[in-house]
């Protein structure tokens, strides 16, 4: 038992690895991973933040960990296209000739696309440091309020990556998840406080996990401002926990659709 599982993290370690080379050999890769992030940070700081009063605080203050939120969410569409692509060029049909661990193509694909995340947040961390964002409580809660992201970043990317293989195309996994991740980022607290909506949409959006990674992320880093009361939702009183419990729940069920899904493809190949 022990034996196969060190085999299926070195499979897995191998398969990130291959991934993460990509950056440098696909320049489309390298401008989504690199340049991007830079893009979305200087937009909507300069754009909303001429529009958006925040009481108390800096609209970049409250903004950066919503736009951390919103890119990292946006970032899980790199696992199912990277699949998607995979399977559709035929290199799964390679994966599969070679003696390696069923779970290790899902797992290192996932794997690296936290590699692929964790770029983007330095460099948009850089960036807002830049503009003037900071965190005030300290760089031990600052590490959390990053894990928390990237962990559920990570977890999204497990949806994506089952959605990756029963899709038949890139195209239409990207089509299809912008119709899901708009909502998602859009219908929430990134953007704007969550009671500023009409009725139903903040309803939707104080239960959204989005909005609790956000605000989560938010508490972590010093950012909630100051004289704002204290939520009254528990999703957005408990952001971290309501967090967690997404991220277990996702993974719990996603994790063996995908691997089982995968499983499938290549019997039928």
């Amino acid at each position: 038992m022990m034996q196969r599982l060190a085999f299926a993290v070195s499979d897995g370690a191998a398969i990130a690895r291959r991934n993460v080379i990509k950056i440098r050999r696909v320049p489309e890769i390298l401008v989504s991973v690199l340049i991007s992030p830079i893009l979305i940070v200087l937009l909507f700081s300069y754009v909303f933040g001429s529009a958006i009063d925040i009481p108390g605080s800096s609209y970049r203050e409250f903004l950066i960990s919503g736009v951390f939120a919103m890119t990292l969410t946006f970032g899980a569409t790199f696992t199912g296209a990277g699949l998607a692509d995979d399977m559709q060029k035929g290199i799964i049909d390679r994966f599969r000739s070679l003696p390696m661990s069923r779970s290790a193509v899902v797992f290192g694909r996932t794997a690296s696309d936290v590699i692929y995340n964790v770029l983007s947040l330095v460099i948009m961390a850089a960036t807002g440091f830049l503009m003037g964002w900071r965190f005030h409580n300290g760089p031990a809660e600052a590490i959390l309020g990053f894990a928390l992201l990237l962990l559920f970043g990570y977890a999204l990317s497990w949806i994506m990556a089952y959605i990756g293989l029963i899709v038949p195309s890139v195209e239409v996994i990207n089509n299809a998840s912008m119709m899901v991740i708009f909502p998602m980022t859009f219908v929430a607290n990134t953007f704007v406080p969550s009671d500023n909506l009409v009725t139903p949409l903040r309803i939707f959006a104080e239960w959204n996990p989005v909005s609790a990674v956000t605000q989560a992320a938010r508490e972590l880093f010093g950012n909630i401002p100051a004289g704002t009361p204290d939520p009254t939702v528990w999703s957005l009183a408990n952001p971290v926990l309501y967090t967690l419990l997404w991220v277990v729940i996702i993974i719990a069920v996603f994790a063996p659709l995908a691997v089982r899904r995968y499983a499938r493809a290549n019997r039928k190949a």
